[in-house]
């Protein structure tokens, strides 16, 4: 039987702060694996976008998730969680991002259209997994939720995460990777606390047993994941240089001098990290390369 409603702490200072750390390593990872996969080969530009799935969805999105609910609390109940409920919106949430990554990153160039879709999929499907996840949650508690709050939890989700994909197709130098990391993790965590507060707790007046296992007992493979996947980042981008594509050098044009044009341009990309190929056609337009037209070689027109 339901019992009387109850007020419950959804954060603590540290798992608040934990929480975006979290957030905001994992979106960096992300970031830095499909800017890599936007200058790979075809061949290898699958394994990048699995790489950010897992760092985005994994650490960025699940592990932020799993950090900020250990700091909920339900004074008069104890919390643990089912494993198996747990680990699936563990799948979901990397399984939702490496979709959307996949259908952004893995073909050519998209446009504004393909991004907006995939981003309402990955978005949605984010928010399903943080429902999952405190689906997971056994309590002495029956929950029930403010719809308002479900809807705006969702309608962030569906924003930040279209706002990532767009990231993940535009941006290349290190100081606006870092900048949008930390842009996506207050989304991100923005998302889980809205909602976090749509939940309503109400005691049971019998106690029951509860099964699954506490909070805690997941921190130690978290961490083990979260440096593992750093690892494997870190070599991968050692070993994968030198087998990626890297776009050609643009055709110097004579000048009155005899020097070449191109030689004396400005170089606009300069300290990027990982440089997207330049378009081979029709692409100096796009919406997500604002700078193409001043990478074309300049023409020379004879008097």
């Amino acid at each position: 039987m339901n019992g009387v409603k109850t007020l419950i702490s959804i954060a603590t200072p540290l798992t608040l702060i934990l929480a975006y750390a979290f957030s905001y390593l994992g979106c960096l990872v992300g970031l830095i694996a499909t800017a890599r996969a936007r200058r790979s080969s075809k061949g290898s530009r699958g394994r990048w976008l699995v790489m950010g799935a897992f760092a985005i969805g994994g650490t960025g999105i699940w592990v932020m998730h799993f950090m900020a609910i250990i700091g909920v609390q339900v004074p008069g109940s104890e919390i643990r969680f089912d494993v198996s409920i747990t680990a699936a919106s563990f799948l979901l949430a990397v399984l939702a991002v490496g979709v959307g990554l996949f259908i952004v990153g893995y073909g050519d160039r998209p446009g504004a259209v393909r991004v907006i879709a995939a981003g309402a999929l990955t978005g949605t499907s984010v928010a399903g997994m943080h429902y999952t996840g405190v689906a997971g949650m056994r309590m002495d508690a029956t929950v029930h939720y403010n719809v308002v709050r479900v809807v705006l939890s969702v309608v962030i989700a569906v924003v930040a995460a279209t706002v990532a994909l767009w990231f993940t197709v535009t941006l290349s130098r290190a100081r606006w990777i870092a900048v949008a990391a930390a842009i996506m993790g207050v989304a991100v965590t923005g998302m889980h606390y809205t909602g976090m507060s749509a939940m309503q707790v109400h005691l049971l007046t019998t106690p029951k047993a509860l099964h699954g296992i506490s909070a805690l007992d997941f921190v130690p493979p978290i961490l083990v994941f979260v440096l593992l996947g750093s690892i494997v980042l870190a070599y991968a981008l050692l070993i994968e240089p030198a087998n990626d594509e890297r776009p050609p050098a643009p055709p110097t044009t004579p000048g009155r001098d005899g020097a070449g044009f191109a030689g004396s341009l400005p170089d606009r990309r300069d300290h990027v990290i990982f440089p997207t190929q330049r378009p081979t056609s029709g692409a100096s337009g796009s919406l997500f390369d604002p700078l193409a037209r001043h990478n074309q070689p300049p023409t020379h027109r004879p008097r």
